[in-house]
């Protein structure tokens, strides 16, 4: 089984309640807060309330309802946080990190929303 979810994570024992949290905004199968550890000015962590390991586990298996109320929720926190690119912000950048050469820390799907400052080139170029 390639998607063997720890239910022990951090994000996991947010959404049971055991962990506070800085909510952003709460939907029925997403929840957005900010990031304890921002790496801009604005840091919102998305992560859908199903136990799904990573973005291709999430798409693959998610219902229809749960992609929808994940997507629609990434452009609400977007728009509150008023860094959608054309509407008064210059832009922001989402990034889901994926198994260990994705440097993932955290084995429950999430999207980081990062905006509020220029932020440079993702990955340096190479050769």
């Amino acid at each position: 089984m390639p998607y063997a979810y720890d239910n022990q994570n951090i994000f996991a024992k947010i959404l049971r309640g055991e962990i506070p949290n800085d909510t952003v905004l709460e939907t029925e199968h997403s929840l957005a807060f900010n990031d304890i550890q921002p790496q801009a000015p604005v840091h919102v962590l998305v992560i859908p309330k199903g136990a799904y390991v990573c973005h291709d586990h999430f798409a693959l298996e998610a219902s229809d309802a749960e992609i929808a109320d994940f997507t629609r929720t990434i452009g609400a926190v977007c728009q509150m946080k008023g860094i959608q690119p054309g509407e008064d912000g210059d832009g922001y950048r989402t990034i889901a990190n994926a198994g260990d050469d994705g440097v993932q820390e955290v084995p429950h799907f999430h999207m980081h929303i990062l905006g509020g400052k220029p932020l440079g080139r993702m990955l340096s170029k190479t050769t």
